[in-house]
């Protein structure tokens, strides 16, 4: 899964970058001062793994990840070259989903690109430059199939008729994930590379005075706006996510206790992000490895398996299937089994978050 971190220049996004994957990226009072995108992938935090590696006397544990994509700040006019230019919007067309990092907090010690903290001004600018990047690659989406679409050629003749659909509601100033589409549509919506069309999490970056609430006017506005487009939306002090990056695990868990957190930012932004695009985890375990796997919500255990290998789902007999929360209930496989909730599932099997599987294949 990867993400993409964007923003106007100077709110906090390579301090927030540097804080969740504690890559070191780059950090200064000045706009464009990220001119390449950073790249990290970060473990998933999971407390189930640690319980199973120690049950099964496991040799490793390999964690779900989440690649994030750090991306040059942007400003007013890079759909048009301006700033960085177009050249960065390719990293955000790649990604998964957006995580827009919203300067809420003041302090004039920090200078504001637009000279003033004004969040909703601020999204704006951003949505501005996206929408007239999907401009360009739908009307060039659009120029292709008035030259190619037959008469005779449903598909195509359905794909001219969402190109056009889509291209009259970004001339409206719309990012196109807000648009009502059928099942079809979304479909094919999705070989159309837009980037507005991606899921959107909305990061308020707030101050140290905003703890332990995480709340201002500025990020409440941002909520509003949030629930009318289809995004979310969850609050970090970036200041705080990194000062937690320099302290020892321990030091760390009596400072967030201290600051009235259960967790850290960290682990909020990426449970964010898994709900955001519909995403859970199974596990595997045995004496090799225990291992968590991202899959979407909703997959049957055949796709499920696919996601080990692509040959796993052509060959799936079956799956042996008991969850998490019953083995750490039982305390062993044994236990589980006695009590009847070791299950053998088929091919129907909606697999669920948390669910421990053992896959029975075809030779």
């Amino acid at each position: 899964m990867k993400l993409g971190i964007v923003g106007l220049p100077n709110v906090g996004k390579s301090t927030l970058f540097n804080a969740i994957t504690n890559a070191g990226a780059e950090v200064a009072n000045y706009p464009f001062c990220t001119i390449n995108p950073n790249i990290a992938m970060v473990a998933v935090p999971d407390f189930r793994l640690n319980f199973l590696k120690k049950l099964y006397n496991a040799k490793k544990i390999i964690p779900a990840a989440v690649e994030f994509v750090d991306i040059a700040g942007l400003v007013k006019g890079a759909a048009n070259g301006e700033g960085l230019g177009n050249q960065f919007l390719t990293h955000i067309r790649e990604s998964a989903a957006i995580v827009h990092v919203i300067r809420c907090f003041e302090n004039k010690n920090i200078t504001h690109v637009m000279g003033e903290v004004n969040p909703i001004k601020d999204i704006e600018i951003i949505d501005t430059e996206l929408i007239l990047s999907d401009l360009d690659m739908i009307s060039r989406k659009l120029e292709r199939l008035e030259k190619s679409v037959r008469l005779d050629d449903k598909k195509k003749i359905v794909e001219k008729h969402l190109a056009i659909k889509i291209k009259a509601h970004l001339e409206l100033g719309k990012p196109a994930r807000i648009l009502t589409l059928d099942d079809e549509e979304k479909e094919i919506l999705k070989n159309f590379f837009l980037i507005t069309a991606k899921p959107t999490l909305y990061v308020c970056n707030v101050s140290e005075n905003n703890l332990p609430l995480m709340k201002n006017k500025y990020t409440e506005i941002v909520k509003e706006k949030s629930k009318a487009e289809n995004a979310q939306t969850i609050s970090i002090c970036a200041k705080i996510e990194s000062e937690l990056t320099e302290l020892s695990e321990k030091d760390r868990d009596i400072f967030l206790k201290d600051l009235g957190f259960m967790e850290s930012g960290l682990n909020r932004l990426i449970r964010a992000s898994y709900e955001l695009l519909d995403l859970s985890v199974f596990l595997t375990a045995g004496e090799k490895e225990v291992r968590a796997w991202t899959i979407r919500k909703g997959i049957l255990a055949p796709q499920a398996a696919g996601v080990i290998h692509s040959d796993f789902e052509k060959s799936f007999i079956r799956a042996e299937v008991m969850s998490f929360d019953d083995l750490f209930k039982f305390g062993n496989e044994k236990a589980v089994k006695e009590v009847g909730l070791l299950r053998s599932e088929g091919k129907e099997y909606l697999v669920k978050d948390g669910d421990i599987i053992k896959f029975k294949l075809n030779a």
